[in-house]
C-alpha cells in the first residue's frame, strides 16, 4: 500500500510539474529516465553489463527522425519504426554477445556499438557531424498538434508511465523471476532446466527495444539527433544514472536520471547564484565543470552509497 501511495504521489507531482518548470527539460528528463529503466532491466535484474546501449538509443533517434522528416510517417508509426530498429539491432548484437560472460560480454557490446557509431557517422541520411536537424513532432492520432510543449509533455509522460508499468509487470512475472535467478546463480538456473541463453537474449532485446523507444521520443521532443546519442559516452552516462540511483531497484534509475540531467542543465545557474551570494567568481565557472561534478558524485556513491541512493534508503528502512 505504501508503495502504491508513493507511485501516486510521484504521478501527481509529474502532472503538475510543467506548470512550475520548463516542459522541454522535464521531457528530456523523462526520456533519459526511460533509457535508464531499460538499461536497469538488463544490468539490475539480469546481471548483464552492456556498454553499447547508446547504439539502440541513438540509432532509434536517427531512424525515427528520418522516418518523420523524410518519409512523412505519422508520429506513432515513427516511434514504432525506431523501436523495431533497436529491437532488431539488439537481437543481432545480443545474439553475438551472450556467447561470452563478464567483461568479455561488455567489451563485445562496446565494440559492436562503436561499429554502428561509425556507420551513422558516414551514413548520408544522418547529417554526419552536423546531426539530423529539424525533426517534426507531427500530430498524435492525426488530430492533436504536438507542437505545443504542454501537449507533448503529457504524451511523453503517458509513454513513460506505460513503459514503467510494463517493466514492473515483467520484473514480477515468472519470466522476471527467471532473470533474477540467472543474475544470482546462472549455473544453478541452468541445472534447473532453464535455457539461460534464451532468457538472456530475450532480456537483451527487450531492454534494447525500450532504450530505442526512449531515443525515438527524445529525438521528437528536441527535434534533432546527434552523434553524441550513439557515442560510447552515452552508454557510460546511462551506467552512471543507474548506479547513482540504485541498480536493481525500480525507481532508482529514474532518480539517477533526474540528478544527472538536472546537473547538466542547471549547474551553471547554481554556480551563478552561488557567485552572487558568496561573491566568489570561481563559482561562475561551475557550469563548465559538469563532468568533474558528476565524477565526484559517482565516487561518493561508490564509497558511501554502494547500492545507490534508493538502494541504501530501502536497505536502511528494512
Amino acid at each position: 500500500m505504501s508503495r502504491k501511495l508513493g507511485y501516486t504521489a510521484v504521478l501527481l507531482g509529474l502532472l503538475i510539474a510543467p506548470f512550475a518548470l520548463y516542459p522541454v527539460l522535464l521531457m528530456k528528463i523523462l526520456c533519459f529516465a526511460l533509457f535508464a529503466c531499460a538499461f536497469n532491466l538488463l544490468i539490475g535484474f539480469t546481471g548483464l553489463l552492456s556498454f553499447g546501449h547508446a547504439a539502440f538509443f541513438g540509432g532509434a533517434a536517427y531512424v525515427t527522425g528520418h522516418a518523420l522528416k523524410v518519409w512523412g510517417v505519422p508520429f506513432e508509426l515513427g516511434l514504432l519504426i525506431g523501436t523495431a530498429f533497436s529491437a532488431a539491432t539488439g537481437w543481432l548484437i545480443g545474439g553475438l554477445a551472450i556467447r561470452r560472460q563478464g567483461i568479455y560480454f561488455t567489451m563485445i557490446t562496446l565494440a559492436l556499438a562503436q561499429m554502428l557509431f561509425f556507420v551513422f557517422l558516414q551514413a548520408p541520411f544522418t547529417g554526419g557531424e552536423d546531426g539530423l536537424q529539424s525533426i517534426p513532432r507531427g500530430y498524435l492520432l492525426g488530430a492533436i498538434d504536438l507542437g505545443n510543449d504542454l501537449t507533448m509533455y503529457y504524451v511523453v509522460l503517458a509513454i513513460m508511465v506505460a513503459t514503467f508499468a510494463l517493466i514492473v509487470r515483467v520484473i514480477h512475472s515468472p519470466f522476471g523471476q527467471v532473470l533474477k535467478a540467472v543474475r544470482e546463480n546462472e549455473p544453478r538456473a541452468t541445472s534447473l532446466g532453464y535455457e539461460v541463453a534464451r532468457y538472456k537474449l530475450l532480456a537483451f532485446v527487450l531492454s534494447a527495444a525500450l532504450a530505442g523507444l526512449a531515443g525515438s521520443v527524445k529525438a521528437v521532443v528536441l527535434g534533432f539527433g546527434t552523434l553524441s546519442d550513439v557515442h560510447w559516452s552515452m552508454s557510460g552516462l546511462v551506467v552512471l544514472m543507474t548506479l547513482v540511483g540504485g541498480m536493481g531497484t525500480l525507481f532508482g534509475p529514474v532518480l539517477g536520471a533526474i540528478i544527472i540531467i538536472a546537473l547538466e542543465n542547471k549547474l551553471g545557474d547554481v554556480g551563478s547564484w552561488l557567485a552572487q551570494v558568496t561573491e566568489i567568481e570561481w563559482f561562475n565557472t561551475l557550469g563548465e565543470s559538469v563532468t568533474m561534478v558528476t565524477g565526484l558524485i559517482f565516487v561518493l556513491c561508490v564509497l558511501a552509497f554502494r547500492r545507490g541512493i534508493i538502494g541504501e534508503l530501502v536497505a536502511r528502512m528494512r
